[in-house]
């Protein structure tokens, strides 16, 4: 059974059109529409068409539905897609055809002219840079919120997904930790029905810490190894400048002979830490 989870938030406009369209594409599937403290008619359209429609009292945030809709889907496979009709319907089944090819997670990746703005667009190619660093797996679209994924594998990590608009970030840096195949399916997406509800003053700075994020989600040794070796280096700069101009060894240099000692060590715990966070459960 395939269960679509579409968290939405004042998206009635887009629904009307995507759920019919859906219902064409997908006619067995399981329908969840995760309603995230819409003021709109979203409850009434999922009546209507006979969608299941799990309400908040109020916004608690894009991650926030996802993870309510993943706990009340009955699939074994789960589909995610954005409510504001930037996902076709009919790219669900190419998704879910790599997924039978034995892939864990299956993710619709946009090209550079789906970015929206040239911002958005320069902001995510440097997340899928230093995503990729990461891993040693190539990254196509690290935020992508078009994804199918099998339920199982998915909700082992409904704990690490935070309640903000980061939870594509988050999943899949957590399937390459855990060793889960993943793969990338190039699709195209429309432009959004209605306005968006990211600000870029606020989100940007926010997604800016997704990038250290990152790092210390998957492997923090690859953070703070290379700062701990940048601050040993430049302890060496200044203790050789000092050596040669006043013949001896400054508060500086000692001060940053032991940030470097000390960052690489908060780096080996960080390390152990992560094991522990990405270890199943029996």
């Amino acid at each position: 059974m395939i269960s679509i989870i579409l968290p939405a938030k004042n998206e009635a406009e887009a629904l009307r059109a995507l759920l019919p369209g859906l219902r064409a594409a997908q006619g067995d599937a399981e329908i969840i529409v995760v309603d995230d403290g819409s003021t709109d008619e979203t409850p009434a359209l999922c009546r209507q068409h006979g969608v299941s429609c799990l309400s908040s009292p109020y916004s608690m945030g894009n991650g926030a539905a996802i993870k309510r809709g993943a706990r009340a889907a009955r699939g074994e496979i789960l589909v995610f897609m954005d409510a504001d009709g930037q996902h076709s319907p009919d790219h669900i089944q190419p998704l879910l055809d790599r997924l039978a090819e034995g892939y864990d997670m299956v993710v619709g990746s946009r090209s550079w002219s789906d970015q929206a703005g040239v911002g958005r667009g320069m902001a995510n190619s440097l997340y899928n840079r230093v995503a990729s660093w990461m891993t040693g797996f190539k990254v196509l679209d690290l935020t992508s919120g078009f994804r199918v994924a099998r339920a199982e594998k998915f909700r082992e990590f409904l704990y690490l997904l935070p309640n903000g608009f980061s939870y594509p970030t988050t999943i899949t840096m957590a399937f390459f930790r855990s060793a889960y195949p993943l793969c990338y399916v190039p699709i195209q997406v429309s432009s959004r029905v209605g306005k968006s509800h990211i600000r870029p003053l606020r989100d940007g700075v926010r997604f800016l810490l997704i990038i250290f994020k990152i790092a210390t989600l998957y492997s923090p040794l690859k953070l703070f190894a290379p700062t701990g070796a940048a601050f040993f280096l430049l302890g060496t700069g200044y203790y050789a400048y000092t050596f040669f101009t006043v013949h001896r060894f400054t508060n500086m240099s000692a001060l940053l002979f032991s940030a470097a000692v000390i960052v690489f060590l908060i780096g080996l715990i960080s390390e152990q830490i992560t094991a522990l966070t990405y270890r199943r459960s029996d």
